[in-house]
């Protein structure tokens, strides 16, 4: 009897029914949506956490101020939030795809025959014949017996096993160039201001008359044109508002003051001198 060959033609079809592309596409998958997923997540810090909507509907950057002293005087510094704590940023840097498949096959058949066959040739037959005075007798006997036995026996096993690993190594990647100009910018906003507010002049003093610009800066760095006043309100007809200045044109003698905030400023305008 030949050895059957269905064990081996099993686990052939064992061998080409495993998933391989599942195997392989499935950890690739994840990989991908899970790089998604971070980035979604760097997406939304940036958004909940570095910037607020102002009552305009405008997105601004979250700033940090706190107060300190430098040179005798109190200052705030104004710093952006997102300069100052690190931005979730996690890529995979690779991925490692290890499986094995393991298919056994194994058959065995066993086939026994046996036979036997007997022949006695004595016959068993009596008979008698006589005249006179002889007599014959005559005995046969005759046994036949024939056997004849099989025995077969087939054996087959297969067993398939598939394992895999898989290993991903991640971490901190660098920031996109985008995201790191941003920042840069942000760091390049840092601001020291008094605490007050800031108002300055083009100058203290004129003679006959003069050009004044004036600048103020508010306690968190901003030129806040429009808080910027003259208490003779007799000049405002020349006033001229800038982005981040005001002008006067100072034609009289006379001394002037000007407030913005929580400051104050005297310009003087001299006689010309004849």
């Amino acid at each position: 009897m030949a050895v059957s060959t269905v064990p081996a033609q099993v686990a052939t079809n064992a061998l080409q029914a495993i998933p391989f592309g599942s195997m392989i596409g499935g950890p690739l998958k994840a990989c991908i949506e899970a790089q998604a997923m971070a980035a979604k997540t760097t997406w939304e810090f940036i958004q909940e956490v570095g910037l607020y909507t102002d009552e305009k509907g405008e997105k601004k950057a979250v700033n940090v101020s706190f107060s300190f002293i430098q040179g005798g005087h109190l200052v705030q510094l104004n710093v952006p939030l997102l300069t100052i704590v690190p931005i979730p940023y996690i890529a995979i840097h690779s991925i490692d795809i290890n499986f094995k498949a393991n298919v056994s096959a194994s058959s065995s058949s066993y086939s026994e025959n046996s036979s036997s066959e007997s022949l006695d040739a004595g016959g068993e037959a009596k008979a008698s014949l006589g005249w006179g005075p002889f007599k014959v007798e005559a005995s046969m006997k005759a046994n036949y017996s024939s056997k004849k036995d099989s025995k077969a026996t087939e054996e087959s096993k297969y067993s398939v096993e598939s394992t895999i690993d898989v290993n991903v190594k991640a971490g901190q990647d660098s920031m996109p160039a985008g995201l790191a100009k941003v920042l840069e910018m942000l760091g390049n906003s840092l601001d020291v201001c008094d605490t007050k507010g800031m108002l300055e002049a083009n100058a203290l003093e004129f003679t006959g008359e003069g050009r004044l610009i004036l600048t103020y800066k508010d306690k968190n760095g901003l030129y806040v044109p429009s808080a910027i006043h003259c208490v003779d309100s007799a000049i405002d007809e020349t006033r001229l508002e800038m982005d981040d200045s005001v002008v006067y044109e100072l034609k009289e003698a006379n001394t002037y003051t000007f407030k913005a905030g929580d400051r104050e400023l005297t310009i003087k305008v001299n006689p010309k001198d004849n």
